[in-house]
């Protein structure tokens, strides 16, 4: 008697794990990174008290390992493992979903080397106590303002993508319209990271502070 209808396929459940993780916890993990570097849109004071309240919150270690560093070695590396063994036809059929599979994993593969670049040089040669005004002077850097740039702009389309393809993968969007939905909404989602992520380099580049009405009188 063969059992091996019955036993789970590993690659299945491993892409499954793969595209579950892109959006929690290593989206969720964007989104909060670009919401709490937004604050430098307020004041450099404002972003480094946020810095510093990031730094010190209870249990921090083991909630960037077990929540943030793992998941996103596990993504990124399984993301390549994927794309190495993967094959592109969009030469031969040039179609939107082709076109966006080879966007997704070379967009996937920058975005992976810029995060880890950004984790290396700001939290570990740093230990987390990178200031507004550390950030500030290596934005004067023209090669490092346009690394900066290429890895927002890369890691904002694909969590745009990621998100459709996590939609239509996990059965959440079933039906064509569903699926269009789906891809409206990626599509929104990777255009508002890609603004905001260039208003705070904006902001970075030229001690430019558009909301800096919001704090208090003295």
């Amino acid at each position: 008697m063969s059992f091996t209808a019955s036993q789970p396929d590993t690659s299945y459940l491993l892409r499954k794990l793969h595209s579950f993780t892109g959006i929690l916890p290593v989206g969720a993990f964007l989104a909060e990174h670009f919401w709490s570097n937004s604050s430098a849109l307020v004041s450099p004071q404002r972003y480094n008290d946020v810095s510093q309240e990031l730094q010190t919150i209870p249990f921090r270690l083991a909630v960037e390992w077990g929540a943030i560093f793992l998941p996103m070695l596990f993504h990124g590396g399984y993301g390549i493992w994927i794309w190495l063994r993967g094959k592109s036809n969009v030469s031969d059929y040039p179609w939107a979903g082709n076109w966006l599979y080879t966007l997704q994993r070379y967009t996937g593969l920058i975005a992976f080397a810029y995060i880890g670049w950004h984790l290396y040089t700001e939290r570990w040669l740093t230990h987390g106590r990178s200031t507004y005004a550390n950030v500030a002077e290596d934005m004067q850097n023209p090669w490092y303002l346009a690394f900066f740039v290429v890895g927002i702009l890369a890691s904002s389309f694909h969590l745009g993508a990621g998100i459709w393809n996590f939609l239509c993968k996990w059965g959440l969007a079933a039906t064509v319209k569903a699926q269009q939905a789906a891809g409206r909404f990626g599509a929104v989602v990777g255009v508002t990271f890609s603004l905001v992520g260039i208003l705070i380099v904006l902001s970075f580049r030229f001690d430019w502070h558009p909301f800096s009405a919001y704090l208090p009188n003295k």
